[in-house]
C-alpha cells in the first residue's frame, strides 16, 4: 500500500461543488466567506465529513503542528489549541504543501488557504473526502510549543457498530450526516480526522506490508480467529476496531516495524488521524510501538492416508520464468512441506512463458517446467500438468501474462482421462459413456463464450481416476473485487459492482455440475479455486444453490474460516466445494502465507481429502 502521491482530486467550489452537490458529495452548498479574523480549525471541520468551508478561501487560521509528512502527499497536520466542547467537531486538520513542509512539530502557525475536500484515489474510487487547507500561507509565529494531548483510542471509546446507511434521498451518501462519534465507529474516526491520537499496545491483525504499513485492533475480542486476526464473517461486521498504522519518518530513516498477524504493536503508538485511498482511517505515526512476536507459525498438513485423494488449489500469484528461484523454491515447499504434495493441484494465476511481456506469448510449458522442478528438488513427486493456453490478453490480470489455472497431478497416484477436443474457445461437453457422465473434452472449458467470462479467467475441467473411480474437478478464477467501493465508502452500504459477474459465473459453473450429477447422482465432483469471494456471499450461494454443492470451509470452526488476510479482515476468498457424491471428506485452510509480512503468495492453499 503506497503512500499516496497525488494529485489532484479535490472538489473545489466551481464545478466541483456542483457535482457534488449532484453526487451526495456534498449536501449544502458552501458557507458564505470566512471571518477577517480567521475560522478555528473545528469550525471549517464542521459536524459532518463535508467541509462547511469547502471551496472557500480562509485566513487567519491559528494551531501547533502536531505532524509532518515530506515524502508521498507531502504537508503537514496542525491542531487547535482552544477546542470546543462538541465531540463531533474536530480540532486538527491537514495543510497540503506539495513542496517539503517548512515546519516543525511543535509550530505554533497561522495558516492562509483553501478549503478543499480531497478524496483519495478519485471520486471513482468511492472513498470519503479529507478536509484539507491547499496552497497554504504559513506563517510560523512560535517555535517549540507543546503538542496537544493526544485523543485516546481504545475498545472503550470506539463504537460496535460500524457506519451509518446513507439515506435513499442522498443516493446513499453519508457526508451530509451529522457525525455521531458515539454510535459510529467510522462517525468517531472521522471526528479525529486530523487530530493528534494515540492507541496502546494492540494486537496485530494485518501483517507488515511492502509499503510500510500494518493493521492493528483496538478491539481485541471482536471476532478474533484462532490464530489472532480479525474475522469477517457477515457484511455488517466489518470489525470497527481495525486501524491502518504507517509511520511518518521515511523507511530509509527509521525502519518500519515488521509484524505478523497475532503479534503485538506494543507501547504507545501516536500521531495524526489520516485517511488514505488504501484502506482508510489510519494513525500517521510520530511515535510507534515496537513489535512483541505472538509466535505465529506456518501450518502444515499431515500426509493423508494411501486410500485417500487429496485434492488442493493454491493461487502462486502471476508465476511466471522471470520470477526469482526463490519464489518457485518457497511455493514449492508450500505444496511438499506445507500441503504433503497432494495429488491434484489446481494452481491459479499462472502467466504465461515471458510473464506480463504483452507479445502474443501463451504458453505456459516454461513456467510449469520449472515449478515442478523445484517441486523435485523439495522433495515432492514428479508432478504432471493438464491446462488450456488462453487467447491472447482475453483473461484479464496483468496485461500480458495471460494468467490461467492448471492442474498439476501425482501419476504415480492417479491418472487423467485425456480427450481431445479441448482449447480456448471450445466448451467441453457433459455427455454420457457406459452409463455414467464424462466430459467430452478433457481437459477442457466450461461454457468459454458465456458473457460471464468475458475479460476473465474461463474455468477449466478434468476428469481424474483414482484407485478406478471417477473424479470430476472444475478449476476457478472467478472474477476479481476491482472497482468496489471500500467498506468505509462515503457510500453505505458500499457499491460491489463486482459481484455481478462473479455470480454469472457462478452460474454457469452450477450448471454445469447439475449436468454431471443429473447423468450420474453419485458423481464425484469437485469445484475449486480463487473465487474471489466470501463464503457468506451470494456468490457462493449461487454457486451451491439446489445442494448441488456444498462447501468445504463452511466444515471448519468459524474462527478458523478464512484464506486471506485484506485491511485487517481475515476472509474467505479461495474454496473448495464438493458434489453429494462426495460423501465425506475433511478440508484445511493450510495457514502459510496471509497472516504473514514474508509472503510468497497473498493467498492461503486449501486442502481437501475424501474417500471416494
Amino acid at each position: 500500500m503506497p503512500v499516496p502521491s497525488r494529485r489532484h482530486t479535490a472538489l473545489t467550489v466551481a464545478s466541483a461543488t456542483a457535482t457534488a452537490l449532484a453526487a451526495g458529495m456534498l449536501l449544502s452548498a458552501p458557507a458564505s466567506a470566512a471571518p477577517a479574523d480567521g475560522p478555528s480549525i473545528h469550525t471549517i471541520q464542521g459536524t459532518t465529513r463535508v467541509s462547511p468551508y469547502t471551496g472557500q478561501h480562509v485566513t487567519g487560521v491559528s494551531g501547533v503542528v502536531t505532524g509532518v509528512r515530506a515524502y508521498g502527499s507531502r504537508g503537514f497536520w496542525f491542531q487547535e489549541t482552544k477546542p470546543d466542547h462538541n465531540p463531533a467537531t474536530s480540532e486538527g486538520v491537514l495543510v497540503f504543501t506539495s513542496s517539503v513542509p517548512k515546519v516543525a512539530v511543535g509550530d505554533a502557525v497561522r495558516v492562509d488557504g483553501d478549503v478543499v475536500e480531497y478524496v483519495p484515489g478519485g471520486a471513482a474510487s468511492g472513498n470519503q473526502a479529507v478536509t484539507e487547507i491547499e496552497k497554504p500561507s504559513v506563517t510560523v509565529v512560535s517555535s517549540g510549543n507543546e503538542v496537544p494531548a493526544p485523543v485516546v483510542i481504545s475498545a472503550d471509546t470506539v463504537p460496535d457498530a460500524f457506519t451509518p446507511g446513507g439515506r435513499a434521498s442522498d443516493n446513499g451518501y453519508v457526508n451530509g450526516l451529522r457525525l455521531r462519534p458515539t454510535k459510529f465507529a467510522t462517525d468517531y474516526y472521522e471526528s479525529l480526522e486530523g487530530m493528534n491520537v494515540r492507541i496502546g499496545s494492540s494486537r496485530v491483525v494485518g501483517a507488515t506490508d511492502p509499503y510500510s504499513a500494518l493493521w492493528v485492533t483496538v478491539k481485541p475480542h471482536e471476532n478474533t480467529t484462532e490464530r489472532g486476526g480479525t474475522l469477517y464473517h457477515a457484511y455488517d461486521a466489518q470489525n470497527g476496531g481495525r486501524l491502518q498504522v504507517q509511520q511518518l519518518a521515511p523507511v530509509a530513516q527509521q525502519p518500519f516495524p515488521v509484524a505478523n498477524v497475532g503479534d503485538t504493536l506494543a507501547g504507545t503508538t501516536e500521531g495524526p488521524m489520516d485517511f488514505n485511498q488504501y484502506g482508510g482511517y489510519t494513525i500517521a505515526a510520530t511515535t510507534i510501538g515496537k513489535v512483541r512476536d505472538g509466535g505465529l507459525v506456518r501450518e502444515s498438513a499431515k500426509p493423508g492416508a494411501d486410500d485417500e485423494l487429496s485434492v488442493a488449489t493454491y493461487n502462486v500469484e502471476n508465476l511466471d520464468p522471470t520470477d526469482p528461484q526463490e519464489k518457485f523454491d518457497a511455493l514449492a515447499d508450500g505444496v511438499v512441506t506445507h500441503l504433503a504434495s497432494p495429488d491434484i493441484v489446481s494452481i491459479e494465476e499462472v502467466q504465461d512463458d515471458n510473464g506480463a511481456k504483452d507479445d502474443g506469448t501463451v504458453s505456459a510449458e516454461q513456467t510449469l517446467k520449472k515449478f515442478t522442478d523445484a517441486i523435485v528438488a523439495a522433495g515432492g513427486p514428479r508432478y504432471a500438468w493438464r491446462g488450456i493456453d488462453p487467447e491472447n490478453d482475453k483473461d484479464g490480470g496483468e496485461p500480458g501474462g495471460n494468467i490461467r489455472q492448471v492442474f498439476l497431478y501425482n501419476p504415480d497416484r492417479v491418472s487423467f482421462t485425456d480427450r481431445a477436443g479441448g482449447d480456448a474457445t471450445t466448451a467441453t461437453a457433459v455427455v454420457e459413456r457406459d452409463g455414467a457422465p464424462a466430459l467430452a473434452a478433457s481437459p477442457g472449458r466450461v461454457d468459454p463464450a458465456n458473457p460471464a467470462w468475458q475479460d476473465s479467467r474461463k474455468p477449466l475441467a478434468g476428469e481424474f481416476v483414482f484407485r478406478g473411480e471417477t473424479v470430476f474437478v472444475v478449476a476457478n478464477h472467478f472474477n476479481s473485487k476491482g472497482g468496489d467501493q471500500p467498506l468505509t465508502a462515503a457510500q453505505q452500504p458500499p457499491v460491489r459492482g463486482s459481484e455481478t459477474q462473479r455470480h454469472a459465473q457462478a452460474a454457469s459453473v452450477n450448471a454445469f455440475v447439475r449436468q454431471l450429477t443429473a447423468l450420474g447422482k453419485k458423481a464425484r465432483v469437485v469445484v475449486l479455486g480463487d473465487l474471489n469471494d466470501f463464503d457468506f456471499s451470494d456468490t457462493t450461494k449461487t454457486l451451491t444453490k439446489g445442494n448441488v454443492l456444498r462447501s468445504g470451509i463452511a466444515q471448519l470452526p468459524a474462527d478458523e474460516r478464512y484464506t486471506y488476510v485484506y485491511q485487517g479482515n481475515s476472509q474467505v476468498l479461495d474454496q473448495i466445494l464438493v458434489s453429494k457424491g462426495v460423501k465425506s471428506f475433511t478440508y484445511d485452510s493450510v495457514h502459510i502465507n496471509a497472516e504473514f509480512a514474508q509472503q510468497n503468495s497473498d493467498h492461503d492453499p486449501q486442502l481437501l481429502r475424501f474417500r471416494p
